[in-house]
């Protein structure tokens, strides 16, 4: 990368240390997206108003990425995420940065997308309620987006690391923890034993 801004060269510093630190073989490629197929004539470098782009993607390639990929993306949506607080990006905000490596996030919206379809057919077919595994907020999202199409409620449920999402039947209303409860039971998960 030539001249990176800001926010790029905290992230490539950031990945070489970890490479070097890790003693990972690993290469990567940043791209940095102004969210337009061509740059803006106003604005031929591509640069955003802010210290960053509107969307960066990380690709990771070599003999290591197994280890980023393994037990469904751990590593790598932890490294994600160190990412994206060390450019201090709001929750909110975290769908700017993205990581991946061979393709593993791209594979695992297409089995969202399939598992959603199959749980639609199976609570049309049932009339029974549908909980999926839990999984991260990224990729809990993206499940409510596939099953929005459907016009079948859904829910997220369960606490911290355990959400999942819930997809009813048409006339069931979502069951959802009231707020006084799910306050007790993170409350709960702080207490010794």
């Amino acid at each position: 990368m030539s001249s990176p801004e800001p926010g790029l060269k905290k992230i490539e510093d950031f990945l070489q240390t970890l490479k070097k630190s890790g003693g990972l073989d690993l290469k990567f490629n940043i791209l940095a997206c102004n969210g337009q197929v061509q740059p803006d004539a106003a604005n031929p470098t591509g640069e955003t108003p802010s210290a960053l782009p509107e969307k960066i993607s990380v690709e990771f390639t070599g003999p290591d990425t197994p280890l980023l990929t393994a037990r469904n993306g751990e590593l790598l949506l932890a490294i994600e995420h160190i990412a994206a607080k060390l450019l201090r990006l709001e929750h909110e905000d975290h769908d700017r940065i993205s990581f991946d490596a061979e393709n593993f996030k791209v594979l695992r919206e297409q089995e969202l997308r399939l598992a959603a379809e199959a749980a639609v057919e199976k609570v049309l077919r049932t009339g029974q309620p549908h909980a999926f595994n839990p999984m991260s907020s990224r990729e809990r999202r993206l499940l409510h987006l596939a099953l929005a199409d459907s016009g079948l409620p859904t829910a997220s449920s369960g606490l911290g690391p355990r959400r999942y999402v819930v997809l009813y039947p048409q006339g069931v209303k979502p069951t959802e923890a009231s707020t006084q409860d799910r306050t007790q039971a993170i409350r709960n998960t702080f207490r010794r034993r």
